[in-house]
């Protein structure tokens, strides 16, 4: 193993281009790039979230660092190990799940978690221990003997997401890795990737699910077509999106004429529900301020909250339609 590096991964420059065929004989040819030179580094012991919108570049940027896909440029180090000349060291570091993968499913559930610790180099014996604990952890005891094949999507994902943490590997890569848990697993299951990552374990995620990655991410890494388009802390993002506020209002009753005045103030996104109303608004403080008071003289307004940006706004802010790379 090389020297203990400076950062847990490191992307320089990623690209990969691909060749995919078009027409009824599958004679055309267009060329894809669907990761366009992107860089970042991870931190020891941190939650790094990886965000865009579907056809990002997300999960072909998880697949450079784990080896599944050669870059057609650049570098990517995993633990001081090159991806693309040491790749069996880089999965000796590394556990992840992808969102098309799929366990073993003509496996029983223990089986799979089982088989996946003796990969790893645990005994049988200490296996099926670390496979009982796991499968409590992850409401999987009831399932333990039914094949993988037999079960729900969302108990498939568990079972995926369950043998992450049969393995002490000191780096984590997880794509999606809430989709099809039921809310309480999900808050249950970040609760132990923060406990990962407070021993230590180095993690990188993908999700659609921004609250998530607000939760969760110690450093956000927003992507758009295969470009990083912003990268930072949540307070380093919002800054990004000065004069982005989040405003709501909530009335005895919605006044008749509120969803025409509410367009005149050109929101970047308006719900109502019942009696309240949330909108966000792009403008200087003075400006939402006024635009408050307006929206006031609707009707009688029972309360009023104005708040910075949330993350999904940012992202929203970001990957828009024409948005330039930085």
């Amino acid at each position: 193993m090389p020297e203990k590096p400076e950062k847990a991964i490191v992307a320089r420059d990623l690209r990969r281009i691909y060749r995919s065929s078009k027409g009824v004989f599958r004679k055309k040819h267009e060329i894809v790039e669907a990761v366009k030179g992107i860089s970042f580094e991870v931190e020891f012991g941190e939650l790094f979230g990886l965000l865009g919108p579907n056809g990002a570049g997300k999960t072909t940027t998880i697949k450079m660092l784990t080896t599944l896909l050669t870059p057609t440029s650049g570098t990517g180090k995993v633990l001081g190990f090159d991806v693309v000349r040491m790749p069996l060291e880089v999965r000796r570091q590394i556990a992840v799940v992808l969102q098309e993968n799929a366990a073993e499913f003509f496996l029983s559930v223990r089986d799979n978690l089982v088989t996946y610790g003796k990969f790893h180099g645990l005994t049988v014996a200490a296996a099926a221990r670390k496979a009982a604990a796991v499968m409590e952890r992850f409401g999987l005891t009831e399932v333990a003997t039914q094949k993988v094949l037999d079960l729900s999507g969302g108990f498939r994902r568990r079972v995926q997401v369950a043998k992450m943490f049969m393995v002490e590997t000191p780096v984590m890569f997880l794509d999606e890795f809430s989709s099809g848990m039921d809310r309480i697993l999900k808050r249950a299951v970040m609760g132990y990737l923060r406990e990962e990552a407070a021993r230590g374990r180095t993690i990188v995620l993908t999700t659609q699910v921004l609250p998530e990655a607000e939760e969760l991410c110690d450093d956000i890494l927003i992507m758009n077509k295969g470009r990083k388009v912003a990268q930072g802390d949540l307070y380093s993002l919002k800054l990004l999106s000065k004069d982005l506020y989040d405003v709501t209002l909530t009335f005895d009753a919605i006044p008749a004429s509120l969803p025409d005045a509410l367009q005149r103030f050109e929101p970047h996104k308006v719900s109502i529900d019942q009696n309240t109303v949330e909108l966000t608004l792009k403008a200087d403080e003075a400006r939402v301020l006024e635009i408050v008071s307006e929206i006031a003289r609707q009707g009688r307004l029972l309360r009023v909250e104005v708040s910075g940006a949330s993350l999904e706004d940012i992202f929203i802010e970001l990957t828009k339609e024409g948005q330039a790379g930085i």
